[in-house]
């Protein structure tokens, strides 16, 4: 059933704290600068600091968005949800510290100071974890879809479920592409396996847009479920 939006059930209390707390991590990182020179190294980490923040804001509105949709609580779906917020919690300083190498090398302000196996490490270290995550959603979903007759889900979220697995099988797809290019490209062209990320853009764009077009023809009546 879809949730009517004035209750908030205690696993998404819980997994709120979470995220809350592996925001805090990042911030918490940062040291107060002792002097202009520190400052400006500080000023130089805000776009890494702000990728990182904003991954953690779009894993957290993936998650809500799930929970606006289905009413889950079952047991399976509580597991999923705790290897989701451990990895979270996990990822947080592997994730900024990719981000705080990428980015300068990206904006030109030099190459990666790293030898071969650290740099491709390094996007293993991305990849696989959000590989993991994104398949976690799309577990997620696919367990609603699996277990819909015993969650009694209409049909409207039968559909919901399996366009969700879908989607985030999608994002998956392209973390094990970034993670096939950090194992076999040459290190001149490590910076492909980030790079390939920008096709989720367009990608989603087409599916979502597919997906809505198939839910508006099998559901002309029916209200998209609440995010």
């Amino acid at each position: 059933m879809i949730r009517s939006g004035r209750e908030v059930s205690r696993i998404e209390g819980f997994s709120d704290a979470v995220f809350g707390f592996a925001l805090t991590l990042l911030v918490v990182s940062l040291e107060v600068p002792a002097d202009f020179a520190a400052l400006k190294m500080t000023l130089r980490g805000f776009i890494p600091f702000a990728a990182t923040f904003a991954l953690v804001c779009w894993i957290w509105y993936e998650h809500y968005t799930f929970f606006r949709k289905f009413d889950a609580e079952d047991g399976i779906t509580i597991l999923l949800n705790c290897v989701l917020l451990f990895l979270v919690v996990f990822f947080v300083y592997p994730l900024k510290f990719v981000f705080s190498n990428i980015i300068p090398s990206l904006l030109g302000r030099g190459p990666l100071r790293m030898s071969e196996s650290d740099g491709r490490l390094m996007f293993l270290v991305y990849s696989a974890g959000f590989v993991a995550i994104m398949g976690v959603f799309a577990l997620m979903y696919w367990n609603q879809y699996y277990k819909r007759g015993e969650l009694q889900l209409s049909p409207a979220q039968q559909f919901d479920a399996r366009a969700g697995a879908r989607m985030h099988l999608l994002s998956v797809a392209i973390g094990l592409l970034s993670l096939r290019l950090a194992q076999t490209v040459r290190i001149d062209l490590i910076w492909t396996a980030g790079v390939i990320y920008g096709l989720m853009g367009p990608l989603h764009t087409i599916n979502g847009m597919l997906s809505g077009r198939a839910r508006a023809r099998a559901f002309p009546s029916s209200t998209p479920a609440r995010r």
